[in-house]
């Protein structure tokens, strides 16, 4: 099956990648955000020894976090760029990650728990790419998801706002 994907989108985060870790650059919202998402998916699934996968990962944010949660994590992203600065930084920081540049409709499932953070509101078909994401789960497994709604207050808010105003 094809990736859902947007060519531009990958295109525009893969340029952006070597900044990812800047806690002080675009991607400081993700990084203030990121202990609330990680504690709210620690509060309502056992991590320590769990099989995750972050669909979308960008430079391993989240995998980080659950890793340290004691999760075994796979990052899957298609921006190659973002793989490279996950591997990276994870390294830096003797974390044992799994990174691969591949989409989600071409991994198997069988995880027990799968995030998708802030990446629906980036592919074309949001509603294949969910319906892709229960098959990743196994039974009884979780999946977490967050995105930016994609309404009229979202777009002002989330994109003229933030990227455009605030950068």
């Amino acid at each position: 099956m094809r990736a859902n994907a947007d060519r531009s989108e990958l295109g525009k985060f893969d340029s952006l990648s070597s900044r990812f870790w800047d806690t002080g650059g675009e991607f400081r919202p993700l990084h203030i955000l990121n202990p609330v998402r990680a504690q709210f998916v620690a509060d309502r699934t056992k991590l320590a020894g769990a099989r995750v996968l972050d669909v979308g990962c960008g430079g391993g944010l989240l995998c980080e976090a659950l890793a340290r949660a004691g999760a075994t994590v796979t990052g899957i992203d298609l921006a190659p760029g973002m793989i490279d600065v996950a591997r990276l930084h994870a390294a830096e920081q003797g974390l044992d990650i799994t990174y691969n540049v591949v989409s989600a409709e071409e991994v198997s499932g069988g995880f027990d728990v799968v995030t998708c953070m802030e990446m629906l509101e980036h592919v074309p078909d949001p509603a294949r790419m969910t319906a892709t994401l229960a098959t990743l789960v196994k039974p009884g497994g979780a999946v977490f998801v967050s995105t930016i709604n994609r309404n009229l207050k979202s777009f002002l808010l989330a994109i003229v706002a933030a990227e455009y105003l605030l950068g």
